[in-house]
């Protein structure tokens, strides 16, 4: 159970109260874990707790982390799920067949190939653009009138930027639902509701969770009654796309330290993005935090307390000397994924080598770690 708290406390105070859950039984301030997949009745075959029948539908575990992530991303509801892509699957399996949508080009690529293999098997109209440009998403949303405008900011690995309040009065004039991936920001950094979006996504494996250790995803909205919502809500009980208590009481846990986490962690990525754009041995440098990014005013607008832990640079030399530079690293883990408390490096070509990725990419995930130490540790890596 949830003690109430006042309404205008700041992110880091929800956060590490962990939006007022406690363990009412025991005075314990850590919530408990609630395991038991179903609940008794009483001799009439009454629920002894009305809100309890089954785990599939009903857990404190994964309610408490809802509330939570609610307070954080100024939601009136927020559901999880066991993954990011399966939030993103449930967005989409409220698109009628032969209907259009618009998503946003080079973005997660996982993201992008499911929803191409999920709109080729339903007849759905897919536009892929960039939307960074806002003139090419008018166009595509003013030519096709899709029901579901898809974008992701800032982007992964490219680092782009969109403006999420035009691209929401951009969708909402033709009739479309606006959806903003915010992985990379997380709600500490980016309140795309806020900003006119109908929903917001999040892979919470990542800087959500920030320890390495937990699958899962999450949507928000701040219209629960609408009934693109009531589908989602549905098909989750429905289908079983629902997280277990364990994994929820770890993300509850993760989330109390996630303002101080995103703030050392934009902290650090600032200081490397600074640090490689001066270096002879790189090429270029994506992090919205710089002056010289293309996205860095709508960033800064839209974006408060960081540009997040994501950051991207391409080592001259290509793919031979990026490849030398990974294997040569030894504080950043050579390993996918982004957002945790560890820094990690990823040669994204050789994850991604039909998409375009430029061969000397290497995308960066910034940790926690003291920024001079991982500043040695790159230039001992790329060399003089």
């Amino acid at each position: 159970m949830a003690h109430e708290h006042p309404k205008d406390l700041h992110p880091a105070t929800i956060a590490a109260h962990a939006a007022g859950a406690t363990d009412t039984q025991t005075a314990g301030v850590v919530p408990a874990v609630h395991m038991s997949t179903t609940f008794a009745r009483d001799a009439d075959y009454a629920l002894l707790n009305p809100e309890n029948v089954y785990l599939r539908s009903h857990n404190e575990n994964v309610r408490v982390a809802e509330r939570l992530l609610s307070r954080l991303e100024g939601a009136q509801e927020t559901l999880l799920f066991p993954s990011g892509m399966a939030a993103v699957a449930a967005v989409f399996r409220t698109v009628p067949n032969g209907a259009h949508v618009v998503v946003q080009s080079q973005i997660y690529w996982g993201t992008t190939a499911w929803i191409r293999d999920f709109c080729a098997r339903r007849g759905i109209a897919l536009h892929e653009v960039e939307a960074s440009d806002p003139d090419a998403l008018a166009a595509v949303c003013a030519d096709h009138r899709p029901a579901l405008v898809w974008i992701e900011t800032p982007s992964n690995p490219w680092l782009r930027i969109t403006d999420i309040a035009a691209a929401a009065a951009m969708a909402h004039g033709v009739g479309a639902k606006l959806v903003v991936d915010s992985t990379a920001a997380t709600p500490v950094l980016s309140q795309p509701l806020a900003l006119g979006a109908d929903i917001v996504m999040h892979s919470a494996t990542k800087g959500i969770n920030g320890h390495s250790d937990v699958l899962a995803g999450s949507l928000a909205t701040r219209a629960p009654d609408a009934p693109i919502w009531q589908m989602i809500r549905d098909d989750r009980n429905m289908a079983g796309a629902v997280l277990g208590p364990m994994e929820a009481w770890l993300l509850t846990r993760g989330m109390r330290t996630l303002p101080l986490r995103m703030r050392e962690m934009s902290r650090n990525a600032m200081t490397l993005a600074e640090q490689l754009s001066d270096h002879p041995k790189v090429e270029t440098v994506l992090y919205p935090g710089l002056a010289s990014h293309p996205g860095h005013a709508i960033a800064a607008r839209q974006m408060a307390g960081g540009f997040g832990g994501l950051m991207s640079f391409v080592v001259k030399g290509g793919g031979p000397a990026a490849l030398r530079a990974v294997g040569r690293l030894q504080l950043f883990g050579r390993a996918t994924s982004l957002g945790g408390v560890e820094s990690l490096v990823e040669h994204r070509h050789t994850i991604e080598p039909h998409t375009g990725i430029p061969e000397g990419l290497l995308r960066l995930s910034v940790g926690i770690e003291d920024a001079g130490d991982l500043i040695d540790d790159l230039e001992q890596a790329l060399g003089q």
